[in-house]
């Protein structure tokens, strides 16, 4: 497991997984609570924030409520698998370990109880104290405290009696823990931001229970896979008000480095892609140097990587080029192209966004994901088209034109692509 990342590993680099919390505390050696005060304050001078990592499902088996207070926990009066032994004032308790339904239990961890009002309290009491240090969290594995879900994963687990009444609490409750939490945290701190790393096709639901953002890991499915016609499918199938809400991202920690799947043209095409579209533009610590192995998350320590200078300059140029045009800051929508010809499916591999932010000007982001020239036609979704003639000129290429209002939109903009192209067109008003 780390002889891949870390050939010459020892012990003593394996620290523990930081999704098995002991409590949400700066340590002393990174400075304190103090230390993480003054590094925020730097990064508001920068107009940057500071997003922690909440791990609302499970804690860390060296948490100290395992001992003053487990009640909190998932917990049955035998011997059962994938939990361990602990004295409680009612008895020895089996408290279970962590776990997503799909997945052996995480054994470092100890599973909380979200059937029970306490254990809402407590971690919503939690929340609160984390929201006063930092500007949002990204919430691991949001969807397993759904009701729902969590009442399936759970139900070999019935509610036993508690310490304080005796009696065992509803089974499931009748709110949604989010639906509580998040406007608690927010009628505190209104700008907090809620980032939900969630999957199973259940996004909406936590964007309906008031999450800012949520994962879009179908999207990133459809890359890696290279089917481009189901990134155009994804993208157009969904309400503009999800795409919004979605965090796109090529990397996270869970994933293998994008550098080591896709070769450059197919890297700079996927992060057009992920950069062009409303919503999260989520980049991944060593992405954009390329780098290539997957670190696990128990490593305190890594090897260096040699930079990777043709990823390195995918997103130098991106990142310089993309301030200067409407995209991520005006009006974003996502187009559908259109066959070119009757024997030319080639438009499915597309994925086009319109930004406009100071009409008449607007900009196009283009992309062409498949491994061969495609083509299409594209209605534009911009007032007056027909008023003007257009300079269309490539932000990120040597590429300029000039296209007739009229045909613009009568028959919508011809686009011809190579292979993985990625283009940043401008568009103004001729002189």
């Amino acid at each position: 497991m780390y002889a891949g990342a870390l050939p010459d590993w020892q012990p003593e680099d394996v620290s523990g997984s930081p999704y098995a919390i002991a409590g949400y505390h700066v340590p002393r050696n990174l400075g304190g609570e103090l230390g993480l005060k003054q590094f925020r304050e730097k990064l508001h001078e920068h107009g940057m924030k500071l997003v922690l990592d909440f791990v609302p499902n499970h804690l860390g088996l060296d948490h100290p409520w395992i001992k003053e207070q487990p009640d909190l926990f998932v917990q049955i009066d035998r011997e059962a698998s994938e939990s361990f032994p602990q004295a409680t004032s009612l008895g020895t308790r089996w408290l279970a370990h962590g776990k997503d339904p799909f997945f052996p239990a995480w054994t470092d961890s100890v599973q909380l109880d979200y059937r029970r009002p306490a254990t809402r309290a407590a971690m919503t009491d939690l929340l609160l104290s984390i929201a006063e240090r930092c500007d949002g969290v990204r919430c691991d594995m949001a969807m397993l405290l759904l009701n729902d879900v969590f009442a399936k994963t759970w139900e070999h687990f019935p509610l036993l009696p508690d310490s304080r009444s005796q009696t065992g609490d509803q089974q499931t409750p009748i709110t949604e823990f989010w639906a509580s939490a998040v406007p608690a945290i927010k009628q505190a701190h209104p700008d907090f931001l809620f980032l939900a790393e969630i999957y199973w096709g259940l996004e909406p639901r936590l964007q309906a229970l008031g999450f800012d953002y949520t994962y879009d890991k179908a999207l990133y499915d459809e890359i890696v896979a290279r089917n481009a016609a189901g990134v155009q499918h994804h993208l157009l199938g969904k309400l503009p008000q999800f795409t919004a809400a979605s965090a796109h991202f090529l990397e996270n920690h869970d994933e293998h480095r994008i550098a080591s799947i896709l070769s450059p043209a197919e890297h700079r095409a996927a992060a057009l892609v992920v950069l062009g579209l409303p919503g999260m533009r989520f980049l991944h610590e060593g992405q954009l140097y390329g780098a290539r192995r997957k670190i696990p998350v128990q490593l305190i320590r890594r090897m260096t990587e040699p930079v990777d200078q043709e990823s390195e300059k995918i997103y130098a140029q991106l990142l310089a080029e993309l301030p200067n045009s409407a995209v991520g800051q005006g009006k974003a929508q996502l187009l559908k192209p259109q066959a070119a010809g009757q024997d030319n499916p080639t438009n499915q591999n597309f994925v086009i966004v319109q930004w406009q932010m100071k009409p008449p000007d607007f900009d196009l982001v283009v992309v062409n994901l498949a491994p061969h020239r495609s083509q299409c036609f594209v209605p534009l979704g911009v007032s007056e088209l027909s008023t003007h003639n257009w300079s269309m000129t490539d932000l990120l290429g040597p590429e300029r034109y000039l296209r007739q209002g009229q045909d613009l939109e009568r028959a919508g903009l011809y686009l011809d692509l190579a292979a993985h192209g990625a283009q940043l067109f401008h568009f103004e008003p001729a002189a």
